[in-house]
């Protein structure tokens, strides 16, 4: 297992990153971006557009690498209509492309003052271990099983 994400990374930086992050074997890619497009108020339809390219490139690199999609949320401060847009992303891209969805990565996180650092955006160590929970419910299914040497 290999973190190839990048603090403050938009879905852009990890379309023009693609290539060196599918550098080596890759048998799973859990695509986890659009957080910080939303924070910058993007383009939803800028950021789709990223996510597909990258689905699409890590389909093009090898067509047998499963793919999982994290589903991230807008802040409320961009208002009701971008909180939608920015939402319906996830669902709409995974359906359509076919890839697995993992609902909302900080799902039980997000807005819970207690599991955040000062700035209301990271979660604290116990915040991690929900989401760490969170992913690990949607992915182990998806590994094949392997016996000790």
């Amino acid at each position: 297992m290999i973190n190839a994400g990048v603090s403050g990374e938009t879905s852009a930086g990890l379309l023009r990153r693609l290539p060196f992050v599918l550098n080596g074997p890759v048998e799973l890619v859990v695509v986890e971006t659009g957080a910080n497009d939303g924070l910058r108020g993007l383009n939803p339809d800028s950021t789709r557009a990223n996510i597909e390219a990258i689905i699409n490139g890590i389909r093009s690199h090898d067509s047998s690498i499963t793919i999982v999609l994290a589903a991230m949320e807008a802040l409320p401060n961009m208002g009701a209509r971008y909180t939608g847009r920015f939402r319906d992303i996830f669902p709409a891209v995974a359906r359509e492309l076919r890839v697995v969805l993992l609902p909302f990565l900080l799902e039980g996180v997000g807005g819970v003052d207690t599991l955040n650092q000062a700035d209301g955006i990271h979660p604290t160590a116990r915040g991690h271990a929900i989401v760490a929970e969170n992913v690990w419910r949607h992915l182990e299914p998806l590994l094949p099983r392997r016996t000790s040497p």
